[in-house]
């Protein structure tokens, strides 16, 4: 199938549009796709999802496009392929429905050929509706905000997502190949096909190896071609090394064998193609996760689907930007948390080199919010998990699938044995290369009202009462399972292998601030394959999950547990973002990244102050948050007052001078809760402090904050100078409130205006405020600790787009792109 993007210029409006009259009652506003309607609307106190969405309303809209198809296409196969609608979609053509999709996430089909009007302007209208209540636990987002696709193909063809291939064995200098190709004859004759496929060197025309056979496919029918392809001196695909090649695959009725003599043979060939890495996977409790043969640690991180200001528009640069950064760090690893994410995201991991934990579904049967899927998981889970995996399962980044997350259906509840055990066979059965999962968490829900005590399962079999109840309730969960997530219970890691051997686990889900007493059992014990941070960037809902703040020692809230300070208890209007990453939604990485990459192996030295202000106050956290640890040296009116100080590093001991005076030198904590941390109390005085790491005697590296000055200038920087003009490429400007030495200014609240001129728009514009009503669409903005950051997005065009960044009592600043 031949696709062509249909992007670019849609007509929004909000409401359901179901006559024609209405396209002349609402001119509609004109946007390119992909596109997220919800991000431009207002927050509102009295959201119904509250702090699940980010105070953000869901609602019902609409897309139209007018699309030509010329005479000459008659006879030919013709669809729209979704990556993804947010949600509660209807597809019509012509005024006429022709698909459904409830699934958001879910990639899908539709054949559009028996509707159109050729030689003459068809109306494509997609409406959707993403509902008033909460659909979701976090921002999902509302309508085309993965892009559209035409696809057009000859009535034999190859089906959409009809490729599928794998590496069966890497030995020597030879991979051997395995391919599928599905072939589609939609004709009334039946057909010998000719099917061939070639491996090219991504970026190259050279064919590096090929594969021909011939089958038979039936009128109306369809047929996989099974092909072996050996591949000499194979450049393999590891997160380190990401080498591509494009499988590209021809179909074509067979001249030589027809199965008519008379028949004229005037069916032209249909082609299809994707990328393509050599890369074989295993995994058991003895030698863990194989990559290539190599050992290989998931260094993992949980990412919801949105991107920050662009709310959950899903562009290349936007997602490739994501995995550059978590690089980085030294993530290896994602977990797309909770659902299948964009195509686009997929491509991005290849490109650069990152393993995906491949997720599908955060409810089944049993709901966890009142508009979520499980109102349609038994209707639709089959035809949305295929799609999904078929889309993703010849990707050399994803390494496991995922059926499902913190499933309440996991003790058994709601015949969730068996449910479990299907979706790992219907899996299993469309790819048997990679390793199935599932991320389970404790029996905090799981098990009915009446039996939760443990003394039955949900499904009547009586256990009695016994000190391993998760065990036991959940082993039957795990059946079909070849890696077992564990959420947040790395404590039951050892005592688990003890009982099940054979198990392999993963850290599917855990707490950012613990990485580091736990990352050293990970790496020694090989039955655990990795561990995945909640979350590694952060995202727009489940407001507040990570919050940390300090309060008086007096305040009645210091008594509460962890669990009492939730976002649904504490998170209120205007709380945004979940606030628990090691990046914020702008890409600046914050303090628990930084930890990580020390305990991933960085030798840098960070250095931090904590706010003076809060030196007698006790910090409150939730089980995401953070300590509040300050890119900081700048407190006016404390001087002379105590302050305290903490530095990460690996070395084993650690220097800290004020002002060039020591103040004493540490051992580095090799301790639970937090090792890799040196603690340092003195009195503020301005000027410089600077830590210093030391092994052995030997200063390893050093870093250092300082006083700053009043904000004296906008400093605006930008990683790149081209924009590819085809709509979908971005570049994110970062802004920085900055001293006379060109130091940015932490406590700069500054009200900045952004202005586009060219053929870029202003996509997105905001900070990484948790907690604010901004409207990222606005060409306004407040800084927040100093920073800011702009989106601009390609149009169609060529030609210079300007972005000028004003603020009162600031000399403007413009920054020219391509």
């Amino acid at each position: 199938m031949k696709k062509i993007s249909l992007d670019e210029n849609w007509t929004f409006r909000w409401g359901y549009l179901d006559s024609v009259g209405n396209l002349e009652n609402d001119k509609g506003l004109q946007v390119n796709l992909p596109h997220d309607a919800m991000i431009g609307t207002e927050v509102s106190k009295d959201c119904y999802a509250a702090c699940d969405s980010g105070f953000f309303n869901g609602g019902i809209c609409n897309y139209t496009k007018f699309l030509f198809v010329p005479a000459e296409w008659k006879g030919q196969k013709l669809g729209l392929k979704f990556d993804g609608v947010m949600m509660n979609a209807t597809v019509d053509i012509n005024g006429c429905k022709v698909a459904g999709q409830n699934y958001g996430y879910a990639p899908f089909y539709v054949d559009i050929t028996p509707y159109l009007a050729y030689g003459e302007e068809n109306r494509i209208t997609v409406n959707v509706n993403s509902g008033s209540v909460s659909n979701s636990r976090w921002y999902t987002g509302l309508g085309l905000y993965r892009g559209v696709m035409l696809c057009r193909s000859p009535l034999l063809y190859i089906a959409d997502d009809g490729i599928y291939a794998y590496t069966s064995e890497a030995s020597g200098d030879t991979a051997f190949v395995k391919a599928q190709v599905e072939v589609v004859n939609d004709t009334q004759e039946n057909r010998l096909v000719e099917v061939c496929t070639e491996l090219i060197p991504d970026g190259e025309e050279t064919v590096a190896a090929l594969s021909k056979s011939v089958i038979f496919v039936a009128a109306n029918s369809r047929e996989k071609a099974y092909l072996s392809i050996n591949l000499k001196n194979p450049k393999v695909w590891d997160c380190d090394n990401p080498n591509l090649y494009k499988l590209k695959a021809t179909v074509k009725s067979n001249g030589e064998y027809r199965i008519r003599l008379e028949e004229k043979d005037d069916i032209p060939a249909d082609e299809a193609e994707l990328l393509f890495g050599v890369r074989t996977i295993s995994a058991d409790a003895e030698r863990g996760l194989l990559i290539n043969g190599k050992s290989v640690k998931l260094k993992g991180g949980c990412l919801h689907h949105d991107n920050g200001l662009l709310g959950a528009v899903s562009l290349y640069e936007a997602e490739a930007r994501k995995i550059r950064k978590l690089k980085e760090v030294g993530f290896n690893a994602i977990r797309t948390a909770h659902n299948p994410p964009s195509s686009v995201l997929v491509e991005a991991c290849e490109r650069l080199g990152m393993y995906i934990f491949d997720e599908a579904f955060d409810a089944w049967w049993v709901g966890k919010r009142a508009g979520d899927y499980s109102q349609y998981f038994e209707a639709n889970w089959k035809k949305d998990l295929t799609a999904f995996v078929k889309r993703d399962r010849s990707s050399p980044a994803v390494v496991i699938w995922s059926t499902g997350n913190e499933i309440p259906e996991r003790g058994g509840l709601a015949k969730g044995y068996s449910r479990a055990t299907q979706l790992a066979r219907a899996i299993k059965e469309l790819d048997p290369t990679r390793p199935v999962s599932n991320g389970i968490c404790s029996m905090w829900s799981g098990l009915d009202d009446k039996l939760a005590s443990g003394q039955y399962l949900a499904q009547n079999v009586n256990i009695g009462v016994y000190e391993n109840l998760w065990e036991k309730a959940t082993e039957p969960f795990t059946n079909g399972l070849d890696i077992v997530g564990y959420n947040y219970m790395e404590d039951q890691y050892e005592k688990d292998h003890e009982m099940f051997p054979q198990r392999v686990i993963l850290g599917s889900e855990n707490f950012p601030n613990q990485i580091g007493y736990r990352w050293p059992f990970i790496e020694s014990h090989p039955y655990v394959i990795g561990d995945f941070t909640w979350t590694a960037w952060d995202y727009l809902g489940e407001a507040g999950l990570g919050k940390a703040f300090y309060a008086d020692k007096d305040d009645p809230i210091v008594n509460k547990k962890p669990w009492e300070i939730m976002p649904q208890q504490t998170s209120h209007f205007p709380y945004r973002t979940a606030e628990d990453a090691d990046y914020d939604i702008t890409g600046r990485l914050l303090p628990q990244g930084e930890y990580r990459s020390v305990v991933w192996g960085s030798e840098k030295t960070y250095l931090y102050s904590r706010d003076p202000a809060a030196y007698d106050k006790v910090e409150m956290m939730t089980f995401w948050g953070f300590p509040q640890f300050m890119k900081k040296w700048t407190y006016p009116g404390f001087e002379g007052k105590p302050v305290k100080l903490a530095v990460f590093s690996r070395a084993q001991e650690v220097e800290v001078f004020v002002n060039g005076k020591s103040i004493g030198r540490k051992k580095v904590s090799c301790e639970a809760p937090m090792p890799n941390l040196a603690e340092f109390e003195t009195v503020y005085e301005p000027g410089r402090v600077e830590a210093v790491s030391y092994v052995d005697g030997k200063e390893v590296s050093r870093d250092s904050l300082s006083t700053v000055g009043q904000g004296a200038e906008i400093k605006l920087t930008c990683a790149k100078k081209l924009l590819k003009a085809d709509g979908h490429d971005a570049a994110c400007v970062m802004i920085d409130i900055v001293d006379s030495e060109g130091r940015t200014v932490p406590d700069a609240a500054i009200k900045l205006t952004a202005k586009v001129e060219g053929p870029a728009s202003l996509a997105g514009f905001g900070s990484g405020n948790p907690i604010t009503d901004e409207n990222y669409t606005d060409e306004t903005s407040v800084t927040y600790r100093g920073q800011a950051c702009a989106v601009l997005r390609s149009g169609y065009k060529d030609g210079e787009s300007k972005l000028t960044v004003y603020a009162e009592g600031f000399e403007p600043k413009t920054l020219f792109l391509e």
